[in-house]
């Protein structure tokens, strides 16, 4: 039987804050790293790409899926984040297969399908 999930490469997980919550939105990237094998991305201050608001995104690979998603459920303190796949469908990773901890926001699907339509393998954050 094929492995379904052999198509995933990695696992985004997209932490959200504002000014007010920045400083737990640390203590959670903090958490991250410490424990996890993750790749830490730059502190969006400001709407990027799909994201309605400032946010970071953490990186990790399927093997780091059964313990820093549980963690995360536990320890989000209250933000809001997307945790979605990374198959080559910038879309579908962002819609269909995301999960949400927090508040479900509203992104920009239309900048994914622009970006998808402008380049074949384009990608989104």
């Amino acid at each position: 039987m094929k492995n379904d999930t052999a198509e995933i490469k990695n696992f985004h997980a997209h932490v959200y804050f504002d000014p007010a919550t920045r400083e737990t939105a640390t203590r959670v990237r903090d958490g991250l790293a410490e424990r996890f094998d993750v790749e830490l991305g730059r502190w969006q201050d400001k709407p990027v790409g799909p994201h309605p608001q400032s946010m970071y995104q953490v990186k990790f690979a399927p093997e780091e899926f059964g313990k820093l998603v549980p963690w995360l459920m536990l320890h989000h303190q209250e933000l809001d984040v997307l945790i979605h796949p990374s198959t080559g469908d910038d879309v579908g990773d962002h819609t269909d297969r995301a999960l949400w901890l927090g508040e479900k926001l509203a992104l920009n699907i239309a900048f994914l399908r622009r970006v998808s339509t402008a380049s074949p393998g384009g990608k989104a954050a």
